[in-house]
């Protein structure tokens, strides 16, 4: 996901006399569609042979048919939609995030295109991943690289295909509680909490998500003059969901969204974070990097 997301971060006009945010908030523009790599195509019907499998049942089945769905393809589209806010005394400091993302497993490669929006201003954003490294240019910046485990990397990078790998976490820790729903539409993978404070929910695999998205925005904080102490934090709610197709087993839609109160004063600060990435379709091009990139 995005470290206090990572693609609009927010900038802080906090004036500790007023406890205050600067308000904002605007609809980002919606991303150009990459021009390397040709466009999404529509999902393919289920192949017959594929309706004599014996159907998955349970959340781990249903994970393992995913990931096999989703390495088998030449490649995948989906569109990207986030937004995050910072709420003190009734001001909120907001920003939001459109982009297209395209994906291939073999080769492995990744390519975001997208657009931040933040007090009225846009801010292109265009992310590589190729291998084990991670090409990002920004607007107006010359292209840079670093290892994908680099946590702001990690951050900036919007693949729905990792949610496979957190939601298997999540099966194998108890204390995640994950919960199945199934209809004719669709097969929903889902982990919740509500009203706790970090220290009770600690031993939960998301908090490693929540804390990745939340730090930046912590430092803005301390920065500004405003006492953080993460055992203090409360997570008012989270929402983990990973939908499939219950025919193809494919990725429909990833969902993440939480909310973080941080005391201070009478009524506190809440951040809040709501992403959301859905399915576009087959992708049949290639994933290359511009030419020059190294």
């Amino acid at each position: 996901m995005r470290t206090g997301f990572g693609y609009a971060v927010l900038v802080l006009a906090t004036a500790l006399s007023a406890a205050g945010c600067a308000g904002k908030a605007e609809a980002g523009k919606p991303a150009e569609q990459t021009t390397t790599a040709a466009a999404a195509t529509p999902s393919p019907k289920p192949q017959a042979a594929e309706s004599k499998r014996p159907e998955p049942r349970t959340p781990g089945e249903f994970l393992d048919r995913a990931q096999e769905a989703m390495s088998g393809g030449h490649g995948w589209t989906f569109a990207v939609k986030g937004k995050e806010d910072l709420t003190a005394q009734g001001q909120t400091n907001a920003a939001s995030y459109t982009a297209m993302v395209q994906l291939t497993p073999k080769p492995d490669a990744f390519h975001q295109k997208g657009v931040s929006t933040s007090k009225g201003n846009h801010r292109s954003e265009e992310i590589f991943v190729i291998g084990d490294t991670a090409y990002l240019k920004e607007a107006g910046t010359a292209w840079t690289h670093s290892p994908v485990t680099d946590p702001d990397t990690q951050s900036k990078v919007e693949n729905p295909v990792l949610a496979l790998r957190d939601f298997g976490t999540y099966l194998n820790n108890p204390a995640d509680h994950l919960t199945m729903t199934k209809n004719s539409g669709e097969v929903q993978l889902q982990v919740t909490a509500s009203s706790k404070r970090f220290p009770e929910v600690q031993n939960r695999d998301f908090m490693k998500k929540v804390k990745l998205e939340l730090d930046p925005t912590l430092k803005q904080l301390k920065n500004a003059g405003v006492p953080v102490n993460d055992s203090q934090l409360t997570l008012s709610h989270l929402e983990d969901t990973l939908t499939l197709d219950p025919a193809t087993h494919r990725i429909t839609s990833h969902r993440f969204t939480f909310s973080v109160v941080i005391p201070y004063g009478q009524q506190g600060i809440v951040y809040s974070q709501d992403v959301r990435e859905d399915s576009r379709g087959t992708f049949t091009g290639e994933i290359r990097l511009p030419a020059g990139v190294r």
